[in-house]
């Protein structure tokens, strides 16, 4: 999607149209998930457990695993959409899904980095639309619930 296209977002800026959307910064930053934690973490955001860094090693994604308790699940720090993001339920699923994420993320988003998160069964995905201007201006337009999923996209 365009609208979440730092770099398209960042030529709007440079040519002087304004970007309805957060600013190119912002979706830079946020398109890292790994980055993205930090942030959430820093601003005191409850955050789901894991690790705070890329996990390349399977040692280390051992590690967090034992620490965080299974199911867990692997997620390539760039893309999105599902692309990449593998359950495991032991240790003895862990190396492949940690070796198979790395896989998609290269192939899909050219770099190889992931990171291990507690896997939470049957969440609800609430998100609260914001809208805000330059001036200070902020309006919510409510919750909208968005757990009927397939394949991580959203149905309804």
């Amino acid at each position: 999607f365009l609208a979440q296209n730092p770099n398209f977002a960042y030529a709007c800026e440079q040519a002087g149209i304004k970007f309805i959307g957060p600013s190119s910064k912002v979706l830079e930053l946020m398109g890292n998930k790994i980055a993205a934690r930090r942030e959430m973490d820093k601003a005191h955001i409850p955050i789901v457990p894991g690790a705070d860094g890329h996990v390349s090693a399977f040692g280390d994604a051992v590690n967090f695993a034992k620490d965080i308790g299974y199911p867990v699940i692997i997620k390539p720090s760039g893309g999105g959409g599902g692309i990449g993001m593998i359950v495991a339920n032991d240790e003895k699923e862990l190396q492949n899904a940690l070796e198979s994420s790395q896989a998609l993320a290269t192939t899909n988003f050219g770099l190889s980095d992931v990171y291990i998160e507690k896997y939470i069964q049957h969440p609800r995905h609430i998100e609260i639309q914001i809208l805000a201007d330059s001036q200070g201006n902020v309006l919510h337009l409510g919750e909208r619930e968005c757990s009927i999923q397939r394949r991580y996209q959203k149905l309804i």
